[in-house]
C-alpha cells in the first residue's frame, strides 16, 4: 500500500518510523514547512522503548496524491481542518482514525463515504520532543475496525500491514471500545494543569484521589445514559467500573502505582503537549465529553466540568497552575 499518515506529532511520527522501517511506502504530512524541511533533510529520530534510531521518511506540507491508505494522526479538534487542507486527493482509498474521543468517526464521517472509514484505538504511548524527535514511551496495542459496519477483508488487510510495525487487534464494536479508551484518557488532564510529567503528578496522592473522583463523576454519568463500554485487550471495563466502586483510598494507591510507572521517560499526556506546543487541546472531547452527555441528560458533571474550565484557562494564558493552587481549586 502507499501510505499517508496525516499529523506529524507524537503519534504519526512514531507510526511513520516504524511502518518505513517495515518496508512499506510512507509519505509524512506536515502543515509546518519548517518540520518538513528537517524531517527530509536530518530524518525521524525515535528514543525509548524500542532503543534509539534515526529513520529516514518522506515529509510534505499537504497531500500530492491519491494514497492506498491514509491515516489521520492530527488530534480531534484538528481533523476538520486537517480533512479540508487534504481533500482534493480524499476521494479514493481507505481512511483510518486515530484519534482519543469518540468524535472523529463523525467528523470524518460527514466527508468520507462509511465504506471507506475505518477507526482506531492507540494504546502505545508517545512524546513529541521537537521536529525531527519523538519518544516512543511505552508499547501497546492498535485497535482496528469498522465504525459504521461490520468488519470484513479490507480491514483485515489493513491490519495486516500495520501489524508490520505494531501489535495488532481488530475490534468488531470499536465505538464501544473508543468509549473504554476515554477513561484510560481521563488522567490527562491534571498533568496539563501542572505543566508536569504524568509520573511526577501522580506520585502526589492528592491527586490520584482527585482523578478518581472525575473517574467516578464521569462513570456514573456513562452508566446513566446507557452508554455500552467494551473491554480493550489489556484493559478490561471492569477496571473503569471497579475503580469508580471501589473506595477512593484504594484506588488512589492503584492510580499511584500504574502512573509513576508508565515509563522510563516523562510522559506529558495528549493534553500537555499540545498546550507545549501552543496548540488547542482535545480536553472536550475527552473530559468534556462526558460533560456534554450530562448536559443532554440535563444533569452536570460538576469535576469534570472545572477540568474542562481550567485546561481552557491554561490554554488561554499559558500559565500553569501550582500543586496548591489547583489542590485549593477543588
Amino acid at each position: 500500500m502507499k501510505i499517508a499518515i496525516i499529523g506529524a506529532g507524537a503519534i504519526g511520527s512514531v507510526v511513520a518510523a516504524y511502518l518505513t522501517k517495515a518496508g512499506e511506502d510512507v509519505t509524512l504530512v506536515a502543515r509546518d514547512p519548517e518540520r518538513v524541511r528537517v524531517l527530509n533533510a536530518s530524518g525521524l529520530t525515535v528514543i525509548g522503548a524500542r532503543g534509539r534510531e534515526t529513520i529516514k521518511v518522506r515529509a510534505l506540507t499537504g497531500l500530492d496524491q491519491e494514497y492506498d491508505l491514509v491515516i489521520f494522526a492530527t488530534k480531534t479538534q484538528d481533523l476538520e481542518d486537517a480533512y479540508q487542507y487534504n481533500n482534493k486527493f480524499l476521494d479514493n482509498g481507505i481512511i483510518l482514525s486515530s484519534q482519543n474521543g469518540v468524535q472523529a468517526d463523525s467528523i470524518l464521517g460527514i466527508h468520507i463515504e462509511k465504506e471507506r472509514l475505518l477507526s482506531s484505538i492507540v494504546m502505545f504511548g508517545a512524546t513529541y520532543c521537537e521536529p525531527g524527535k519523538v519518544t516512543f514511551n511505552f508499547e501497546g496495542d492498535w485497535i482496528i475496525g469498522k465504525p459504521y459496519g461490520p468488519v470484513d477483508a479490507q480491514t483485515h488487510a489493513v491490519a495486516d500491514v500495520l501489524r508490520k510495525a505494531f501489535p495488532v487487534t481488530v475490534s468488531t464494536n470499536i465505538a464501544g471500545m473508543k468509549w473504554t479508551k476515554l477513561f484510560v484518557n481521563f488522567n490527562n488532564c491534571l498533568p496539563a494543569l501542572l505543566g508536569k510529567s504524568m509520573q511526577e503528578t501522580f506520585a502526589d496522592m492528592d491527586f490520584c484521589r482527585l482523578s478518581v473522583r472525575l473517574l467516578k463523576e464521569g462513570a456514573a454519568i456513562v452508566q446513566q445514559a446507557k452508554v455500552d463500554l467494551v473491554s480493550l485487550p489489556a484493559f478490561p471495563v471492569e477496571r473503569v467500573y471497579g475503580m469508580a466502586s471501589m473506595p477512593e483510598e484504594q484506588a488512589a494507591a492503584i492510580l499511584n502505582k500504574t502512573l509513576t510507572s508508565l515509563s522510563k521517560e516523562p510522559v506529558y499526556g495528549s493534553i500537555l503537549q499540545s498546550i507545549k506546543r501552543g496548540r488547542t487541546s482535545e480536553i472536550d472531547f475527552i473530559n468534556g465529553e462526558v460533560v456534554a452527555l450530562a448536559k443532554q441528560m440535563r444533569t452536570s458533571a460538576v469535576l469534570n466540568e472545572k477540568i474542562v474550565d481550567l485546561v481552557h484557562e491554561v490554554e488561554r494564558t499559558g500559565i500553569y497552575l501550582s500543586p496548591k493552587a489547583l489542590k485549593e481549586s477543588f
